[in-house]
């Protein structure tokens, strides 16, 4: 569990300096956008009040706490999951990303009432129209390294009858 703490602890930390780093020292949520490296990289200030793409989105208290009550679930389950089920050292390291990634936006949900999403990526003429965070690269990482993962620990399957 040692490996899911420092993972989760790192990613939190990266993605709580990002934010504060664009929302508040490079003032993004009055600048609006900055261009870093156009068009793959630019900086585009989004109040993500729902769930990804602004799905289940509303400027209200209910659904802030709400959404902020599932992502609790969410980690209570991958750390349930992690009890139930033999995890490698990969696979450890993708269930603190997903964890720490989650607390990163239930953290954004409390401070500001919604998730700050700043980072936006288009390229070969496809202009994206949306905005993600560190925090949604984690949780999209660590999900899809336990899936693939699950079950990926050191011992013999030849053992296990």
């Amino acid at each position: 569990m040692r490996l899911v703490f420092w993972a989760g602890f790192w990613v939190f930390l990266a993605d709580q300096a990002s934010k504060y780093l664009v929302v508040h020292w490079m003032n993004l949520r009055e600048v609006g956008s900055i261009d870093v490296m156009p068009p793959l990289l630019n900086l585009r200030m989004a109040w993500n009040y729902g769930i990804n793409f602004g799905l289940f989105s509303g400027d209200s208290d209910s659904t802030r706490w709400i959404l902020i009550g599932i992502a609790i679930m969410i980690v209570a389950f991958v750390l349930y999951w992690l009890r139930k089920e033999e995890f490698g050292k990969i696979g450890l390291i993708s269930a603190g990303i997903l964890i720490g990634g989650a607390l990163g936006n239930i953290i954004d949900r409390i401070l500001y009432g919604a998730v700050a999403d700043f980072l936006n990526m288009s390229c070969c003429g496809f202009s994206n129209p949306f905005s993600f965070n560190v925090a949604d690269i984690a949780i999209f990482a660590g999900a899809l390294g336990m899936v693939i993962f699950a079950g990926d620990s050191k011992e013999d399957p030849k053992t296990e009858i």
